[in-house]
């Protein structure tokens, strides 16, 4: 379909778009859950798990994500939380995360639409959502050493993702768009611990 328009939005992550999401991570609760609760959690109750804590930190503290749509169909996603939303940090070795961060819990593209930016738009929408709330300072991520991720560790970022999405980057695009006000803190905006 050449010459076709395509239209490309971030839009803030809500337990009804969720639904339509791509499936993985959907009922994944790698994060939201500490180990030991997470295994009490029958396969079949996960994702009713996953929109109940959505929901919660809606309520709590607000948006928790961003969904990336293709023509009106979402196409990936983004999601992150403070410390207090993610007991499933503290099982890693370089946790606790810091009180004035955010934790980037999981980010996707589906792979038809991967190489296309949407990676970037999502982090660009998480910065300027973050932002505009103000009292944050830095955005963190696990990633993966190895590049390739196995079931265990599906919720951490691939090492060459959060490589690519480093502050720099982000601030760059910011001053591209002419987003005015950039605190001074943000000049760390994403720091990524590494797993080995």
């Amino acid at each position: 379909m050449k010459g076709a328009s395509v239209s490309r939005k971030v839009v803030r992550l809500t337990v009804d778009n969720f639904q339509a999401v791509p499936a993985p991570c959907r009922t994944c609760l790698m994060w939201e859950l500490d180990p030991v609760r997470r295994t009490r959690v029958a396969e079949a109750d996960a994702l009713a798990q996953k929109q109940a804590w959505i929901s919660e930190v809606l309520r709590e503290w607000g948006s928790c994500g961003r969904v990336v749509l293709v023509n009106d169909q979402p196409a990936g996603y983004i999601m992150y939380a403070p410390p207090a939303y993610v007991p499933g940090a503290d099982a890693y070795p370089t946790a606790p995360i810091a009180p004035d961060a955010v934790l980037l819990m999981t980010a996707y593209v589906a792979e038809e639409h991967r190489g296309g930016g949407l990676g970037r738009m999502l982090v660009q929408g998480m910065a300027r959502d973050l932002i505009g709330r103000g009292g944050l300072r830095a955005i963190e991520c696990f990633a993966d050493a190895g590049g390739t991720l196995g079931h265990r560790s599906q919720a951490e970022m691939p090492r060459e993702f959060a490589g690519r999405v480093e502050a720099d980057a982000i601030v760059r695009d910011f001053e591209a768009d002419a987003v005015a006000g950039l605190p001074e803190a943000y000049s760390d905006v994403v720091g990524t611990s590494v797993l080995h």
